[in-house]
């Protein structure tokens, strides 16, 4: 069963946060005390935001907000969408710092700042939508606006505020920066397949927002009718499709000022939101001989896929196997005594588990699985890798979703690339999970079996589970992508040295930048 984000737990979870905001905005140590001349500003302030609104701005009905507009902080609940990891809560509570910072001078009390992971106990609540009830009974009747924001994404308060302003908070309203699809996709079920650019869904890098009534309505919906999709792949895809309600509902409004430039970009002047320039640093990178890479294959696919990986990635490799049907000593493969099915891993996968442990393989704290189709940047992972901490259980990689809104499970989808701690590998063998059959999906049985065992999936964007033609061009823009998959319809070597064969280390802020513009 799953548990219900209306629970007591949640209600305790929250208002314990609202306790600590509280306290922080009464503490000597959070900051600069509220003078009478910070209370002036935020007055004047406010006062500024209501004018600027009501002056200049309509919204995409050519309908003005009314004079009485005024927007206040209070009226904002940030929701950043954090994970359970120890590196993702210390990059949220960075973001809930800042924009708790920021608050603070401009009124004396802060508004609600919330970490998703926190906010009840199921785990699969990172698809947002089932926790729609809960948010709107706890904010419904005090606040206008939730915004979401990634742990990534820097908030500038006060444009954000003139920006809110300027639409009429008694209506539904969907905003962000939107992204469409040139062509149709199978991460999007080839939805509108006829003309996939119609539909837009917001990059949830520059934040996104939902008026209170519209969050009110979904509410009622989540709660009258169950979620049908079985599936969680792209969640700002699928919620988009969500709240669009086959026309039904709202489209989402495209809002100039939500960005996805880097901070330090001559162009962000206008910007209520920007990303950082670099992805996040912890140190150094994961050295080679601390991974070991097992590539999935059979022997069909030989003298087909392999072929790529040896003049892809594979020299940069310290430690790599190929796990095949067939003993080829020219790659060479190794049999694990499986055999090779048609559909799903799992046998393979597990055996490939075991054999990690064993003294048949180097002592390494991290293990890849990738396919024999998966082109990935080796580099890109030592560097991301360095945020985690490999004795503690770490599964890493593209996260999906399986009948989350009926106590289901979130699962690595397998073509992105697996990512496990030597530790996660342990728990994992320890518990007696098995295959119920050599051709169970793999993904999705480690996904059961890491869920039974209360073991989190950490996401990471940077895994991509399809070509690169099957994203958004915007989206891919402000990525160090780490990984593809699939070698259809195009020439898998050109997508390599195109998409990750730099090293953005290597490159200045400018190469960067220019490389974004040229390569897109």
């Amino acid at each position: 069963m799953p548990v219900s984000p209306c629970s007591a737990s949640f209600l305790h979870r929250l208002h314990r946060s609202q306790d600590s905001l509280r306290m922080l905005s009464s503490s000597p140590h959070a900051g600069h005390k509220v003078t009478v001349c910070g209370l002036f500003l935020s007055f004047l302030f406010i006062s500024a935001v209501a004018a600027g609104s009501a002056e200049g701005s309509q919204n995409h009905n050519g309908l003005r907000p009314p004079h009485n507009n005024k927007l206040d902080l209070r009226e904002i609940v940030f929701v950043i969408q954090s994970q359970s990891n120890s590196f993702h809560v210390r990059q949220a509570e960075k973001r809930r710092a800042d924009l708790l910072k920021q608050a603070h001078g401009l009124t004396e009390k802060p508004p609600v700042v919330l970490l998703l992971h926190t906010l009840s106990d199921n785990e699969g609540d990172w698809s947002i939508l089932p926790l729609l009830p809960s948010l709107s009974q706890t904010f419904g009747k005090n606040s206008s606006w939730i915004v979401f924001l990634e742990e990534e994404t820097n908030v500038r308060m006060v444009p954000l505020l003139q920006v809110l302003a300027k639409f009429h908070k008694n209506r539904e309203w969907f905003l962000g920066k939107p992204l469409h699809d040139e062509e149709s996709t199978i991460i999007h079920h080839y939805a509108f397949a006829e003309n996939p650019s119609v539909f837009k869904y917001p990059d949830f890098a520059a934040a996104w927002a939902l008026s209170m009534p519209l969050v009110a309505r979904l509410a009622n919906k989540v709660r009258d009718e169950p979620l049908k999709s079985d599936f969680t792949i792209d969640l700002k895809h699928e919620i988009a499709l969500y709240i669009w309600d086959n026309g039904k509902g709202p489209h989402l409004t495209a809002v100039p000022e939500l960005c996805t430039d880097p901070e330090d970009s001559p162009h962000v002047q206008h910007c209520a939101t920007t990303l950082s320039k670099d992805p996040p640093l912890c140190g150094e990178s994961v050295n080679k001989e601390d991974i070991f890479v097992a590539v999935k294959t059979c022997r069909k696919f030989h003298s087909e896929r392999v072929p790529v990986i040896k003049k892809t990635w594979e020299k940069d490799a310290l430690f790599l196997e190929y796990y095949s049907d067939h003993t080829e000593p020219s790659i060479p493969t190794i049999n694990l005594g499986v055999p090779n099915t048609e559909r799903g891993h799992c046998g393979k996968t597990f055996a490939i588990l075991r054999r990690f442990l064993s003294s048949a393989v180097p002592d390494t704290k991290w293990l890849v699985i990738v396919d024999d189709d998966t082109l990935i940047s080796l580099p890109r992972l030592r560097v991301l890798l360095s945020c985690y901490d490999p004795s503690v259980p770490v599964c890493l990689g593209e996260r999906y979703g399986y009948g989350l809104s009926q106590g289901g499970y979130s699962y690595i989808t397998g073509g992105g690339g697996m990512v496990f701690s030597r530790e996660a590998v342990v728990r994992l063998l320890n518990s007696g999970c098995k295959c119920y059959s050599n051709d169970a999906p793999d993904d999705m049985v480690l996904g059961m079996c890491l869920n039974a065992l209360g073991l989190p999936i950490t996401h990471s964007p940077l895994f991509h589970q399809a070509r690169p033609e099957d994203y958004a061009k915007e989206l891919l823009a402000h990525q160090v992508p780490i990984s593809f998959h699939k070698h259809w319809n195009i020439d898998p070597v050109a997508v390599f040295n195109k998409w990750l064969r730099q090293d953005w280390r290597s490159e200045t802020s400018g190469e960067r930048d220019e490389w974004s513009k040229t390569e897109l």
